[in-house]
């Protein structure tokens, strides 16, 4: 099995080196918009931190910009050009986007797998709109972002990961070259100067890139269902740790350290949560006593909404631990000036 996966990531780099080289010699083109596109991205699968970094964006630069963000909504049963209202499905405009709706509901937020028509059509019907914030799509090179931004985690650097499926990468890390901005994410709370010198140098970073390490910084559990629970999450509560995301090891570790974590549920990233699912939550929690709560992630959060399939006694104790992105070293107003910088500056 090892040697196929090796054989089928051969396979697949080449077809992406090849792909690659056709933009860079114009065969294929790309098309730049008047429209400032800032644009969120990696080049592996799985959490790296785009969301949390596309609603740090959306937090910060709101007050200068009218933004509109765009995703291609991934495993939403829809295809095609929607935009997402709060009260929308996760179901039919996926969980990410709707997690930065509820969030930011004056922002316009949009969901299309073909981002050139989708910023046509946002200019079309949003000319209020002077910037957008695209949630992945670094690979996707039919469009070029006046600004893009890669995450890279740092317990993967891609110079050391492999092409799918014998590893995590879909595009190549040579692409890096393309990035204004390199993000490291999760980063450990302790962290020598050695520890960051290596991981600066592992990303092979070029002289006009900019350079931040960042963290993941976590509220307090808030509930789904305000009026039947309870505002606040006691330190050292009993806990049921609910997830379903790519690495849910750092959300593990982050309840641990706060709570009584008594149990741990996990699906697979992106899980469209069941009546059977729900009630083997509902189970698990009954098992631990009437103290026990249940504390999911906000991802998570904005599928488990819906009182019609969710036990009254299960939506009291549903609380989401809320997160935003940290910048190390202080460095989070350094980011925005090189953000704005990238976004005004003509491009040559």
């Amino acid at each position: 099995m090892g040697l196929l996966k090796e054989i089928v990531a051969g396979l697949y780099g080449a077809g992406v080196a090849v792909r690659n080289r056709l933009y860079d010699l114009k065969i294929l083109r790309s098309k730049q918009f008047d429209l400032p596109v800032v644009c969120v991205g990696n080049v592996a699968v799985g959490g790296t931190g785009k969301t949390p970094t596309v609603e740090f964006i959306v937090k910060t630069l709101s007050s200068q910009y009218t933004i509109a963000v765009l995703s291609r909504g991934y495993r939403r049963r829809t295809k095609g050009y929607i935009e997402v209202k709060v009260n929308d499905s996760f179901l039919n405009v996926g969980d990410e986007p709707k997690q930065i709706k509820r969030k930011f509901p004056n922002t316009v937020v949009v969901v299309c797998e073909n981002r050139v028509k989708a910023i046509e059509r946002i200019q079309a019907e949003h000319p209020e709109v002077n910037l957008v914030v695209m949630d992945d799509g670094f690979q996707h090179r039919s469009l070029t972002p006046k600004v893009s931004i890669v995450l890279s985690d740092y317990n993967t650097p891609p110079f050391r990961n492999k092409m799918l499926p014998a590893g995590t990468l879909r595009d190549a890390p040579s692409q890096l070259y393309r990035a204004n901005i390199l993000l490291i994410t999760k980063t450990p709370k302790t962290m020598s100067p050695i520890e960051r010198n290596i991981a600066q140098k592992e990303l092979k970073p070029y002289p006009y890139q900019s350079f931040f390490f960042t963290d993941i910084k976590q509220g307090n559990p808030k509930p789904i269902f305000s009026d039947v629970a309870a505002d606040t999450v006691v330190r050292g509560s009993k806990v049921v740790a609910l997830s379903a995301i790519a690495n849910p090891e750092r959300f593990h570790e982050t309840l641990e350290s706060r709570f009584d974590v008594v149990e741990k549920i996990t699906f697979g990233d992106h899980h469209t949560y069941k009546v059977r699912d729900i009630k083997h939550i509902s189970d698990v929690v009954k098992a631990h006593g009437e103290n026990t709560i249940v504390i999911t992630t906000e991802k998570d959060g904005v599928k488990l909404t819906s009182r019609r399939y969710i036990p009254e006694e299960l939506q009291r104790r549903l609380f989401v631990l809320p997160i935003e992105i940290n910048f190390r070293d202080g460095n989070e107003a350094q980011f925005i000036e090189k953000l704005n910088y990238e976004i005004k500056t003509p491009k040559l």
